[in-house]
């Protein structure tokens, strides 16, 4: 699916800085992979509730009981979104990775020390650490990684599948690599995990803005996003399946609550979070609805607002394969990254395959040093791209410890990858 000229220009004008940075310069926003845009409905959502609801909840007055509903209604819009049976399995906290952590250690304690868990090659660290820690503190016996085909950069599933025995505790796995742009056969990989009755953990951080999420689909046990990748502000979302969060036993203080998603979540909930993050799912429902034609007898499964999102996230999947093939192949006149001699992209590159790749790019040129890349890039054609190491266990195992990286969304459009790739073949030519 292409937008047409005009929804792509009303996408563009619900982010402010979509077009030009805080300065009035107009430039290409391509560091999405770090931190998307903030949406200003998101952004207006925020605002409201923490002036207006500042208020901690459990007061009989108004300020207290509306910070309550933000913080439902933004546990319905996250439950919504992820296809999740209930907004008591969503738990929120400050970032992906203490979630994970806090995930780790409440599993550390059923665990006896012999059991394994199993992760990849392309993990960023938030997935990596947490495990490793249970390692160190001997909560298990060992953490295997998956390999990875090096040249193509996807998951080898036959050695991932060997790592995994009847001692396999945990398969906890990226749906998406945020150095690579690969996308994992989170399905297929779940059905392995269940045959050993392992938890089946997805980091879903890098993948969650670029199609849609179903966790009761996936049949995973716990799945973690984070609301500043997702148009939104800091802070992340996990979702969990009800009879886990009610036997696991996290560190909590004694008087917080006993039952989830309350006793998940560490000190005083920030409803504007919630509020914020409610204004992103009102966002992707309005996409929707400018698509809905296309659409008829589709995603039948869902109803109301669970159909709407399925809808909007598979409309910006179809838009984002188009951008990944374009910024590959170029155009007309402009040639792609794969037909730059001096170019090399790591990871998934066949074309024929590129459903199978989230529009992020990690790539070097031959000869010109990558900070020197992105900094021309951002002189000459108001690229905002990155150089640097992104978190990523996958650029210790490429041993690239700093590399070129750009990564798409919804609101990039065509004619700012033309310029990108216009501007990337000019430095090369005058290196």
């Amino acid at each position: 699916m292409t937008f047409s000229k005009e929804l792509i220009e009303e996408i563009r004008a619900a982010f402010p800085r979509a077009a030009a940075d805080f300065n009035g310069r107009k430039r290409a926003f391509f560091d999405n992979g770090t931190a998307t845009l903030v949406l200003d409905q998101a952004a207006q959502a925020e605002t409201e509730a923490r002036i207006n609801w500042s208020a901690n909840v459990g007061g009989i007055f108004d300020e207290s009981k509306q910070a309550s509903a933000a913080i439902h209604s933004g546990r319905v819009a996250v439950a919504d979104f992820l296809n999740a049976p209930s907004p008591k399995s969503i738990v929120s906290g400050e970032s992906a990775t203490a979630l994970l952590f806090n995930l780790s250690y409440a599993i550390g304690k059923e665990l006896t020390g012999s059991e394994n868990v199993v992760i990849t090659d392309y993990e960023h660290y938030t997935n990596v650490d947490p495990w490793e820690e249970l390692r160190k503190r001997e909560k298990v016996q060992q953490v295997r990684y998956a390999q990875l085909n090096m040249e193509e950069g996807t998951l080898d599933i036959n050695h991932l599948q060997e790592l995994i025995d009847s001692n396999t505790k945990i398969v906890a796995i990226s749906a998406a690599s945020n150095m690579l742009g690969t996308k994992s056969s989170l399905e297929e990989i779940g059905k392995i995990a269940r045959e050993v009755e392992a938890y089946f953990i997805v980091d879903a951080v890098h993948h969650i803005p670029h199609g849609p999420t179903d966790v009761q689909s996936l049949d995973c046990d716990f799945l973690v996003f984070s609301g500043y990748k997702l148009f939104s502000s800091h802070g992340s979302f996990l979702y969990g399946k009800e009879e886990h969060l009610n036997t696991l036993k996290p560190f909590k203080v004694k008087p917080a609550p006993k039952n989830p998603p309350g006793k998940f979540e560490w000190g005083t909930r920030n409803q504007a979070m919630f509020a914020a993050i409610s204004g992103v799912i009102d966002h992707f429902r309005w996409l929707s609805s400018e698509v809905q034609a296309n659409y008829v007898g589709k995603y039948t499964e869902y109803s109301e607002q669970k159909r709407d999102l399925k809808i909007a996230m598979d409309a910006i999947e179809q838009y984002e394969t188009g951008l990944s093939k374009a910024v590959l192949t170029g155009f007309d006149d402009i040639p792609g990254l794969l037909e730059i001699p001096e170019v090399k992209v790591l990871g998934l590159t066949d074309i024929n395959r590129i459903s199978e790749r989230d529009p992020t790019f990690s790539f070097e040129v031959a000869n010109i040093p990558e900070e020197e890349v992105v900094t021309r890039l951002w002189k000459e054609g108001g690229i905002a791209a990155r150089a640097g190491h992104y978190y990523s266990y996958a650029q210790d195992v490429y041993k690239k410890p700093k590399i070129i990286r750009i990564s798409l969304v919804h609101y990039n459009t065509f004619e700012e990858i033309s310029t990108f790739l216009k501007t990337l073949n000019k430095i090369i030519k005058n290196r």
